[in-house]
């Protein structure tokens, strides 16, 4: 079985994002950067779909040189290979719109199986962290006339298909695909492995393979970013003690809940 994932490097969940005087990109000289949360998921959904059914697993990514820390990361916890897609304009800090990023990841996904044969099974996260486009698996899906499930919580495969489960209201949503497919993985498929350390240094000798885009960034036209404003919460401490307990129902009178 071959399993593709495509990962992103994003700023890591939790960091305090400072934007550059124009207002029109994110100073990242203090920010610390990981995989996209859905898409370590999906890493780590892939590795798990090789252990049972046997295989390799092969993470891509397209961005600046920058992105060979993620790459590697996931060869870190199981992948086999790695593949990374830029050019001038992405590893001058320049950000793909999800209509070029999807254009360039369906050129080399298209090469890759040229070469080695069509992969099994695609894998992307729901959405990515940062832009939350909700687009580039489906426009890959699309191009390459695969089907595509998204918001997928569960993957089983038996032979040459595979069931996928997405949460819904009434509990869960069942889709069987015919392989090659195309899936969108949602955080909280499972919890992701860490590294070891000879995983890490396995990672670190590992062979990344270099591909140039033609592709360019697409028609971003950003007129400013801003940073919300900064909410703060007064504790008001009601009373210590039994004597507090009229302090609390006054105050639950008052939100109307008593």
């Amino acid at each position: 079985m071959r399993i593709l994932v495509c990962v992103k490097r994003v700023p890591a969940p939790g960091a305090r994002i400072v934007l550059t005087n124009d207002s029109l990109a994110i100073d990242t000289k203090n920010l610390g950067f990981t995989t996209s949360p859905h898409e370590e998921c999906a890493v780590e959904a892939a590795i798990q779909l090789v252990e049972q059914h046997g295989g390799e697993v092969t993470v891509m990514t397209l961005g600046a040189g920058e992105a060979d820390e993620q790459l590697r990361y996931a060869i870190s916890v199981g992948a086999h290979k790695a593949v990374l897609i830029s050019n001038d304009a992405l590893a001058a800090g320049t950000d793909a719109d999800p209509i070029a990023t999807a254009r360039a990841l369906t050129e080399a996904i298209a090469d890759l199986e040229a070469g080695g044969g069509s992969f099994d099974l695609l894998l992307f996260g729901n959405e990515s962290a940062d832009s939350g486009g909700f687009q580039v698996g489906v426009r890959v899906a699309r191009a390459l006339g695969r089907p595509i499930v998204n918001g997928i919580k569960g993957i089983e495969i038996i032979g040459d298909s595979l069931t996928a489960r997405r949460e819904c209201v009434e509990g869960y949503e069942v889709y069987q695909l015919t392989m090659p497919a195309v899936l969108g993985v949602k955080e909280g498929i499972n919890l992701p492995r860490y590294a070891t350390l000879p995983g890490r240094l396995k990672s670190k000798k590992a062979e990344v393979l270099q591909r140039n885009t033609t592709t360019d960034a697409g028609a971003v036209d950003t007129t400013s970013l801003a940073t919300p404003v900064e909410q703060t919460v007064n504790t008001i401490v009601l009373g210590h003690g039994p004597e507090a307990a009229v302090a609390v129902v006054d105050l639950l009178v008052e939100l109307g809940l008593a």
